[in-house]
């Protein structure tokens, strides 16, 4: 691997803890986030250890996404590996009582701003003769849950978009790689609960989930791989985490 990582969503849970396992291997990366703050404090982190440097994007924005990764300093320009981590869920109502506004955010984040990074990268990928893109989806995508609505969908998406993306790569040496997590302990629930801590600890309660760290870690370990080698996907949960029994509702 000599090209540049890039890393969106890299201010926190997934993407932070991914930048650092890259670090520590010395691989060149580009952290992307909205939140310039955090951003600037991981390359300061992490500068000692590897070249990186952090930009400000917000996915959503498809003329920023286009203009930002096309237009990145020459040394960090020759993309290896995209890692599509920005994303979000909000709310757990259910479809009948869901604020559309986060459906909007959901599709717009998780759909678009997923493809646009991709459909930016993609080229520069396939000209270098090969790379990688590992897309962020959930077990959401696959298996349903009350309140999972929108959510579900927009990883069912990306579960689907990467295997699609699979067969147009054919011949082109490029690899894709869906991972799902199950339960993990990141600001993910906080997001989804818009900042209610209480609301946000009670989801990992009495259970041992998945950390940042453990996904870090299988996402080097996929990209680390001999480059004939692709995981098309990988679904991984903590121990204490299964497939929901099916739910049955009797009329008394």
């Amino acid at each position: 691997m000599s090209g540049s990582i890039v890393i969106t969503g890299a201010s926190s849970g997934f993407g932070q803890a991914t930048a650092r396992r890259f670090a520590r291997a010395g691989k060149k990366l580009v952290l992307a986030a909205r939140r310039m703050d955090r951003v600037n404090d991981l390359v300061d982190e992490l500068s000692d250890k590897t070249d990186c440097i952090g930009i400000e994007l917000d996915v959503r924005d498809r003329q920023r996404v286009s203009k930002t990764l096309s237009s990145l300093p020459e040394s960090f320009s020759d993309i290896e590996v995209l890692i599509n981590n920005a994303g979000l869920a909000l709310g757990l109502e259910g479809g009948d009582e869901v604020d559309l506004d986060h459906w909007d955010t959901m599709v717009d984040t998780n759909i678009k701003g997923l493809m646009y990074c991709t459909r930016t990268v993609l080229p520069k990928i396939v000209s270098r003769g090969g790379g990688h893109i590992v897309n962020l989806g959930s077990v959401a995508g696959s298996w349903p849950y009350p309140g999972g609505n929108a959510y579900g969908g927009t990883k069912a998406f990306v579960q689907q978009f990467s295997r699609n993306l699979r067969t147009d790569l054919l011949g082109k040496n490029v690899r894709v790689t869906c991972v799902e997590p199950g339960m993990c302990e990141t600001e993910f629930s906080l997001v989804r609960f818009e900042g209610d801590r209480r609301k946000a600890d009670r989801v990992y309660d009495g259970m041992t989930p998945l950390s940042a760290a453990d996904i870090a870690d299988i996402i080097f370990f996929i990209t680390s791989l001999p480059s004939h080698i692709n995981i098309n996907q990988l679904e991984v949960m903590p121990v204490n985490q299964t497939w929901a029994p099916f739910a049955v509702h009797r009329e008394n």
